[in-house]
């Protein structure tokens, strides 16, 4: 039961934070140089996040052709370069992932 009243008092204060800021300045326009930086907040985000998972194998910068998720990451930008599909990017990067690990480890 503690567990699921932290959970609801961390959604509540979620959304309060958010609605306060819809509320107080939903209605105003935002500045062009503030949406511009806006825009590049989700790749900055997901970067951060991924990076350190395909370049790092426990404390050790791996750049080699033996760390597979760095390999399936680069065929994956290159899929998502060429056709902007996230779902096909997502869906051949496993893949490479998935065939690399199955016959090389």
């Amino acid at each position: 039961m503690n567990l699921w009243l932290i959970m609801i008092i961390a959604g509540a204060i979620t959304y309060g934070l958010r609605l306060s800021f819809i509320l107080l300045v939903g209605d105003r326009e935002i500045p062009g140089d503030i949406k511009t930086g806006l825009y590049f907040v989700p790749p900055a985000v997901l970067t951060a996040i991924i990076l350190p998972e395909v370049l790092y194998s426990g404390d050790e910068l791996q750049l080699n052709f033996g760390n597979f998720r760095l390999i399936a990451s680069i065929i994956a930008v290159l899929v998502a370069w060429k056709t902007k599909s996230p779902i096909l990017t997502v869906a051949i990067g496993m893949i490479v992932l998935w065939v690399l690990l199955a016959f090389f480890v």
